[in-house]
């Protein structure tokens, strides 16, 4: 926003002063939010007038005393001042609730995103979550589309903030999100939904919907938000048992925030659980500040797995104890129980000698007389025909009234039967001149 990075105190107390000519309180009362003016700053007069002198009387429009408001909000919030703008935004609220004029919807959906984001920036964020369902279900009756958009997506934000995650998914499940809301409040959903996902272990829709938030985003810009969505989408990719391309760390405004995640994705290619332990142990307090901790310790099974499959190309017969060497675990009971979870999910091709203690690698099979290749081309076909959805749903056509000035097929008939008939005329006319 170009208004805000412009934004001062001397600007603002101009704004205020001229603007609030017809109500000494309300002048008074925004002004208190605005620091006073350095002694080294040109003065700001009492007598500036913006608006008409027949006009200085009446209220300010609803819609210009909001964005008026909404922008002394954001200067608190850039000057750091979090407690200022708790009142600050209180009082926005109060003005909000007061109104119910259309004009209003975009305004207000951009209220309610810094009201949330300034009680988050004070640790209040549980305070406010009545609020936000009274205003949802508003916003809901009088269809105002980008204002439901914005409160479903600071309500799921407000559960995910204190891990609240049911509460999260039974939300998501009794509301309808706007068809017709922008593309990064649908971004910001779809990742929402996403982690929703990956908590409750459905990796496949989670890695959709994270893959969905990606192309919604905008292309040159919000990088911090692309890079966490990219950081929960590698997780969630490395537990689905896939390997992300290298090249995704290799782009530029990426390759610094997931190279932990490199060193994470290497370390379960290669089935190394001492490399993982390492990883995890090296970026803890990294993963906790992502929110990807959780899902990053499920990943010690895929890494357990991948080092048995592994194991099972390399040998074609190793002993628990050996084993149990490789992949760091307690005993050979251990290895023994994991080699059987792998054999019975169809991870390995292997037999269990429990008697003599060692595992019998089979002969590999040749993989296209399984249903693999029909598996993988039908998520192919699937992931295609889904872009191919979401881009006929993302097209924009005109209005119908837009037709109403077409002739139809029936009058274009008549239209040219009209004009062969008067060319027709014409053609006799010159035809009897020269006679």
């Amino acid at each position: 926003m170009s208004t805000r990075k412009k934004l001062n105190s001397n600007v603002l107390r101009k704004v205020v002063t001229g603007f609030y000519n017809h109500s000494v309180r309300e002048r008074e009362s925004l002004l208190s939010f605005i620091e006073e003016p350095m002694d080294s700053d040109p003065p700001v007069g009492t007598n500036i007038r913006v608006r008409p002198t027949k006009a200085a009387a009446t209220p300010l429009l609803p819609e210009l005393d909001v964005y008026i408001h909404l922008l002394i909000l954001l200067h608190l919030l850039d000057q750091k001042k979090e407690e200022l703008a708790v009142t600050c935004t209180n009082l926005l609220m109060k003005k909000l609730v007061a109104q119910n004029r259309r004009t209003l919807d975009l305004l207000a959906a951009k209220c309610y995103f810094y009201h949330s984001q300034t009680y988050e920036l004070t640790g209040k964020l549980d305070e406010i979550r009545s609020f936000l369902h009274s205003r949802l279900r508003t916003a809901t009756l009088r269809n105002d589309f980008e204002g439901q958009a914005v409160l479903l997506n600071c309500l799921l934000r407000n559960y995910l903030h204190y891990n609240l995650f049911d509460q999260a998914d039974k939300l998501v499940s009794k509301s309808v999100f706007p068809e017709s809301a922008s593309n990064n409040e649908w971004a910001r959903f779809l990742y929402y939904l996403g982690h929703i996902k990956a908590i409750q272990l459905e990796y496949s829709e989670a890695h959709k919907n994270l893959l969905q938030a990606i192309r919604k985003a905008p292309q040159h810009t919000a990088v911090g938000f692309k890079q966490t969505v990219y950081k929960l989408a590698i997780t969630v990719e490395l537990l689905l048992g896939d390997i992300p391309d290298r090249s995704l760390f290799r782009q530029d405004y990426l390759r610094r925030s997931l190279q932990p995640y490199f060193q994470l994705t290497q370390a379960v290619r290669t089935g190394n659980l001492k490399r993982f332990g390492e990883v995890h142990e090296n970026f803890q307090e990294k993963f906790q500040a992502d929110r990807t901790f959780t899902l990053i310790l499920r990943l010690r099974h895929n890494v357990i797995k991948t080092g048995i499959r592994m194991m099972n190309l390399s040998y074609s017969r190793i002993s628990f104890a050996d084993i149990a060497s490789k992949l760091q675990l307690d005993s050979e009971e251990d290895a023994e129980y994991i080699v059987a979870k792998a054999v019975r999910d169809s991870v390995i091709e292997a037999n269990i000698e429990h008697d003599k203690g060692y595992m019998q690698s089979k002969d590999n099979m040749d993989v296209y007389s399984t249903r693999e290749p029909q598996a993988a081309f039908h998520q192919r076909i699937a992931f295609c025909l889904d872009i191919h959805n979401q881009s006929i749903k993302a097209m924009r056509f005109p209005p119908k009234s837009y037709n109403k000035d077409l002739e139809s097929a029936e009058e274009r008939r008549e239209r040219e039967q009209q004009d062969m008939e008067l060319a027709k005329e014409m053609a006799d006319e010159d035809d009897d001149g020269f006679q």
